[in-house]
């Protein structure tokens, strides 16, 4: 037999990524593209966890410097341009590999193409551990923003963080467009906020208030005057998480609407270059105003304090933070269901995760995202120092290997000026992979040993999930031309509980998949029961319908286990037939009349497909509407 086709079904079959269409700069006609993105709603949907890294990024790196007193925070700005570097060369790193690799996928794409499956299977690995942790961080923490000016919610901070989380969920569930459009403004304030808050420090010589931080002890350290590499280094990796999410731009390329590449590009740039400076503009004014960290206040806080005043801005800036913090999810709502997919489609998770609602929804990847974050909010408490240690391991490793594919890739193709972007892709490997092994090194007592054990874990996952398909593949002979179809003797068991018009439709469309018909009902030893069946059966002679019906006694008031072993015996005596039950079950017009259903149907589908190898067939009939 020759290998022609890769093979038609979605439940088993291997099949590969759809290749986008050549980027005409026209935009298709189709019901699916007003359900995707345009590069301005792409900046609001996939960019908030990067947005408000600036929340938390600065911060990382002032408490680090803090411990060599304020000789170390005089580094502030040398370790944030540092920072800004590498996240200029992971910008155009990703842009190449948007227009390399236009289905998406970002990390994985790249090492599946250029290192092999293992370390593909890695990088996407992390990449969902990270998008995982990014949606339990940055829900805790716009939680924690909001008990901090409303103390008396504390205690209540579990079911807030799952309120939050069920509201996101289910903006994403209407569509990835829909949850651009809900959260742009809270996305654009921001953003303002923080623009603003660098334009007016900028000109001012001294602190308009230190109102916030007055009466808080500063977390300053006395002792150390010695900055050393090794601080830095840490400072350096620290603050590096500002970068996390960075990538989902690349991984969510399918989202955005023709021509897909051109608009994810530029979506990737300005989201960079919106990052780049809010970051230096807020190590400028730290340096600037000489500010310290003190416990209970954030360093955007004083900034804000700072810069604006101790008035209504400054709670806007507050209020702003907080809202796109809670909101920071949402880029892996828009990342990591495409990334499941493209998993899905090479057969290393379950193919559900590749099928689209009608929104072009992938609604099994987000409904499992939110599912693993909801169990990381409980199991943290809603704590968000309980999970930071975790965050910004798995992007990192995402970064490396996403890199060192990309010199690959450079290396194979050798199109004009290739040296120049492998030396740029190289040294970005360098870089994220040195501060991969810094942060987890620094952060492996406070909980990374956790991401250290669950990625190999489920890379293993992958792997066997993988595996499965493989022999389902080979078992079905996919991929193959089969055998000609030869027709056999076809028998059809229909249970029957009484006459209806249910049964007619049902021994009609038993009539025409099989030769021969077997109307079997179960008759129980109760006398009541005997009686029915003896009403039955007389009912039946009267109607006629040309098939006999046929009595399967049980010893008890068990249903499904007697057609079974009727159906067992059916086999034995016709090995060579093909045998179909097929179960007439009715579909109520609404919903909560399926809970007045008794279920009979699914109890005997279960105990035949549990116990024998025939057929199932379920042949619903819809009521009207009543």
């Amino acid at each position: 037999m020759t290998k022609v086709f890769r093979g038609e079904d979605p439940a088993a079959a291997t099949t590969g990524a759809d290749e986008e269409p050549p980027d005409t700069g026209v935009r298709p006609d189709g019901p699916g593209e007003r359900h995707k993105l345009t590069a301005t709603q792409g900046l609001a949907a996939l960019s908030l966890d990067a947005m408000a890294s600036v929340a938390y990024g600065p911060e990382a790196i002032v408490l680090v410097l803090a411990a060599a007193g304020a000789r170390g925070l005089g580094f502030t700005l040398p370790v944030t341009l540092a920072i800004a570097g590498l996240l200029a060369v992971l910008v155009a790193s990703y842009r190449q590999v948007i227009a390399a690799f236009p289905n998406g996928g970002g990390a994985y794409a790249v090492a599946k193409a250029h290192l092999g499956r293992r370390p593909a299977l890695v990088a996407a690995a992390s990449l969902v551990l990270d998008y995982v942790l990014n949606v339990a961080v940055s829900v805790t923490a716009g939680v924690a923003a909001l008990t901090s000016a409303f103390p008396a919610l504390y205690a209540d901070r579990v079911g807030i963080c799952l309120a939050v989380l069920a509201l996101v969920t289910a903006v994403n569930l209407r569509g990835i467009v829909e949850s651009a459009r809900v959260f742009i403004v809270p996305t654009v304030i921001f953003v303002g906020s923080i623009l603003t808050i660098i334009a007016v420090g900028l000109f001012r010589s001294a602190p308009l208030s230190t109102a916030t931080a007055d009466g808080h002890a500063t977390a300053l350290g006395h002792s150390a005057t010695t900055v050393g590499a090794l601080l830095l280094l840490k400072a350096f990796a620290s603050g590096c998480s500002a970068l996390t999410g960075v990538e989902a731009v690349a991984n969510a390329v399918p989202s955005f609407r023709a021509p897909a590449a051109r608009r994810a590009q530029r979506t990737e740039v300005a989201l960079g270059a919106l990052l780049g400076v809010m970051l230096i503009g807020l190590s400028v004014l730290i340096g600037r105003f000489h500010l310290q960290p003190v416990e209970g206040v954030t360093v955007l806080a004083q900034l804000a304090d700072a810069s604006l005043g101790h008035n209504w801005a400054f709670y806007v800036v507050q209020f702003a933070t907080m809202v796109l913090l809670a909101l920071a999810a949402n880029t892996s709502f828009g990342g990591l269901p495409v990334l499941m997919s493209l998993l899905a489609r090479d057969n290393h998770l379950p193919h559900v995760f590749a099928l689209k609602a009608d929104r072009q929804v992938h609604r099994h990847g987000v409904l499992a995202l939110a599912a693993a974050s909801a169990v990381l909010l409980i199991a943290s408490g809603g704590d968000t120092n309980t999970l930071v240690p975790l965050f910004a391991i798995g992007v990192f490793v995402g970064f490396t290997l996403c890199q060192t594919g990309m010199v690959r890739h450079w290396r194979e193709q050798r199109t004009p000026g290739w040296q120049g972007k492998a030396v740029l892709n190289g040294f970005g490997a360098l870089l994220s992979g040195v501060a991969a092994i810094v942060v987890t090194a620094t952060k492996f007592t406070e909980g990374a040993w956790l991401i250290v054990i669950a990625l190999p874990l489920l890379v293993l996952v992958f792997g066997r999930i993988h595996r499965a398909y493989d022999r389902i593949g080979q078992a079905l002979e996919l991929g193959r031309i089969p055998d000609a179809p030869h027709p056999g003797h076809s028998l059809v068991v229909v249970p029957v509980a009484g006459l209806s018009r249910l049964t007619r439709e049902a021994l009609g469309a038993a009539a025409s998949l099989g030769d021969q018909i077997h109307a079997v009902t179960v008759v129980h030893p109760d006398p009541e029961d005997r009686r029915a069946a003896e009403t039955l059966r007389r009912d039946w002679e009267l109607w006629n319908p040309g098939t006999d019906l046929i009595d399967v006694p049980s010893t008890s008031r068990s249903l499904g286990r007697p057609l079974a072993a009727y159906v067992r015996e059916l086999t034995a005596r016709h090995p060579e037939s093909r045998i179909t039950v097929l179960i007439p079950e009715t579909e109520p017009a609404h919903l909560w009349q399926r809970l007045l259903q008794n279920q009979r149907g699914a109890v005997v589908a279960h105990a035949v497909r549990r116990d024998t190898d025939a057929v199932i067939c379920r042949l619903r009939f819809r009521l009207p509407m009543i």
